[in-house]
């Protein structure tokens, strides 16, 4: 019998599920930097839009305790609706559920805060109770310490599911750069995103291929004056 874990991810077998990115979640998490975690949710939303994944938001006790989620992340997804829970396990809502069922994808690409609660209990009843495939995105997931983000990417690691970053998961469904109705995106969500990789990226295109800089706006530089000799 195959394993299904043996596929790679491609935008038509994957959905992706943003668990809980909430400023009140967000103030908790210690085991990676905020900003940091922002960036890659955001990076891997946008992967999601380019390339056409069915993408489900849901939120916790949003008006109580865990406020808005990031406006980035909503902005790329402009009239999404957000799924509304009570429970901390996303699995217990039965609009999730649905939400999960309807997109027709057993492989589910997840991001959530925190690690050890959110994102663990949605995991397991997922794959225990729904039979999906999880692929966890740990560079865009966030515990309450590092201890707790490690601990329970273990613990799901040992259940079956299959750990990942946001920039695997984005180059995984491109898989190949002869795909240029996805390409300029790609590298677009690379340059802003992936830090040495984009500087990389703008280096190239600038001083080997001698594209314009992607600077918005004239920009004029003034030429280097020479210090004076002194005795």
């Amino acid at each position: 019998m195959t394993n299904p874990k043996l596929e790679v991810l491609t935008p038509t077998n994957s959905q992706l599920i943003f668990i809980d990115h909430q400023p009140q979640m967000a103030f908790g998490v210690q085991s990676i930097d905020r900003q940091t975690l922002k960036n890659n949710t955001v990076a891997l939303a946008k992967a999601g839009k380019v390339f056409n994944i069915p993408t489900i938001i849901t939120t916790v006790e949003t008006e109580s305790f865990s406020g808005h989620t990031y406006p980035e992340l909503l902005d790329v997804f402009p009239g999404q609706k957000i799924l509304e829970r009570t429970s901390m396990n996303s699995w217990d809502d039965q609009k999730v559920r649905d939400a999960l069922k309807a997109n027709g994808r057993k492989k589910v690409v997840v991001a959530g805060l925190w690690t050890e609660v959110c994102n663990n209990s949605f995991a397991l009843c997922a794959m225990l109770e729904g039979d999906y495939e999880i692929y966890m995105v740990a560079d865009a997931s966030g515990g309450t310490s590092l201890m707790a983000h490690d601990l329970a990417m273990q613990r799901m690691i040992q259940a079956g599911v299959v750990p990942v970053t946001w920039q695997q998961v984005m180059l995984e469904w491109q898989r190949d750069w002869a795909h240029k109705e996805t390409y300029d995106a790609v590298t677009s969500i690379v340059k802003e995103h992936s830090g040495a990789y984009g500087m990389g990226i703008d280096y190239a295109y600038t001083m080997v291929h001698k594209a314009p800089t992607r600077a918005v706006g004239p920009h004029e530089t003034l030429a280097p004056v020479a210090a004076p000799i002194r005795a």
